[in-house]
């Protein structure tokens, strides 16, 4: 009898022992699991764009354990709380509820990129998220006193220093120094640009444009701004240049409305050449509305050409249907009124300076129409065309697939060749 109570203890005390190493265990993974949970390559800062149909949307993640924030530059939204937010292995899963809306963000991180999926009121859109990274600062900042305050610029300067600088003016829009849209993705067309002169012993200056990035201060209600306070800023630039004694000549290159900008300014400040990318040689009446008919519907249209029309001779439009806001809205005609008093092919006539004119033959906004009809208005004026080339200044071999995804592309180079035009016209 004693001996089986003896292997009685002998056996609790073994199963005392495997229950303690079966606690260790499920405690070592319960570990593991909170380890996998906690992934820290999913940890940190991210970007991104939602590819919805209308526009991309950059959007920033910033994932932390327990929770996180995400901001959309665009619509001035910044660290905006999660609701919640779950880690699975290489998986997270976030909810927000953004004023009652409720966005779900699901993505699986992998190759140090995260691909997701961003929903909100039963829509859902793709959105890849790579790791953020500042912009490092390759330029030196300076303020230049202007109409209402003083405007930020970059100046690019080269190793070694020819003598020339370029001033460079962004196109249409919330467009800033780097030719990127905010709040639409990045393609880096004009930080491209300078950066590639100063490789060939160019300065550069490009800014954000007065009401938008390091800039938006300058314009604190959007009806107060007009086309004259952009041609304005440039002339500042180019005065407070011309006393830098470090620059022999100076050039201005517009792309896109930018190029308007500049051929405006030429007409009263005395450069040494102006160059053209992607300018509009018609007034940008006849050019909203040949676009416009490729996207809307008969009704609105019509309302789009009466409302142009009203806009032109000077009269404000009260009433706008909602699907028009975006490019009609109340507090942004009185800059489309003074917009559409231009003629680019009249203004162009005005230029004393030599003018290089520079178009691609797969840009979809600007045709070779506006090139022949600036080539009109100054018979002098130097053009030149790059076969492959697009709006944003990149080759496309492609579809219109192809040319869209460029926009937002910064990894694409410039044109081949677009550099060395206009180093060769420069010098």
């Amino acid at each position: 009898m004693r001996k089986i109570v003896f292997s009685l203890a002998v056996v609790l005390l073994l199963t005392a022992c495997n229950d303690e190493k079966v606690s260790e265990q499920q405690e070592q993974s319960k570990q593991e699991q909170e380890a996998i949970v906690m992934n820290e390559a999913l940890l940190g800062k991210w970007q991104g764009l939602i590819e919805s149909p209308q526009m991309p949307l950059e959007i920033l993640l910033n994932l932390r354990q327990g929770d996180g924030s995400f901001s959309i530059p665009a619509q001035g939204l910044s660290d905006f709380s999660f609701e919640n937010v779950d880690y699975n292995g290489q998986e997270v899963a976030i909810t927000i509820d953004f004023g009652g809306s409720l966005i779900k963000i699901a993505g699986t991180l992998e190759y140090n990129q995260i691909n997701a999926t961003f929903t909100q009121n039963g829509q859902t859109y793709p959105l890849l998220l790579k790791p953020y990274t500042e912009g490092t600062v390759t330029y030196d900042e300076l303020t230049i006193p202007v109409d209402g305050g003083e405007l930020k610029v970059a100046l690019q300067m080269p190793d070694k220093l020819t003598g020339e600088l370029v001033i460079i003016h962004a196109g249409s829009g919330p467009t800033n120094k780097d030719g990127n849209t905010i709040g639409s993705g990045k393609n880096n067309s004009l930080k491209m640009i300078a950066e590639d002169l100063a490789a060939q012993g160019i300065a550069s200056v490009r800014f954000d444009k007065r009401g938008i990035g390091e800039n938006t201060a300058l314009i604190s209600n959007e009806a107060d701004l007009t086309f004259a306070h952009y041609v304005n800023d440039v002339l500042a630039i180019v005065d407070f240049m011309k006393q830098d004694s470090r620059f022999t000549s100076i050039h201005l290159l517009g792309h896109s409305e930018g190029a308007l900008m500049m051929t405006l300014a030429a007409q009263h400040v005395e450069i040494d050449s102006l160059i053209l990318l992607a300018g509009a040689g018609r007034p940008a009446d006849e050019i909203l509305l040949e676009q416009l008919s490729a996207s809307l519907p008969p009704n609105l249209f019509i309302e789009s050409k009466t409302v142009l029309e009203k806009l032109k001779v000077g009269e404000t439009v009260a009433n706008v249907s909602s699907e028009l806001l975006a490019l009609f809205r109340p507090s942004v005609q009185p800059y489309l009124i003074s917009w559409l008093q231009y003629d680019p092919q009249q203004e162009i006539k005005k230029v004393t300076a030599p003018i290089l004119i520079i178009q691609g033959k797969k840009d979809i906004q600007i045709t070779e129409t506006d090139t022949k009809a600036l080539q009109a208005g100054n018979e002098k004026a130097t053009i030149h065309y790059f076969e492959h080339m697009n709006h944003v200044l990149k080759d496309i071999k492609g579809d219109y697939k192809e040319n869209i995804a460029s926009y937002t592309n910064p990894d694409l180079p410039l044109a081949a060749g677009l550099i060395e035009e206009i180093i060769n016209f420069t010098q």
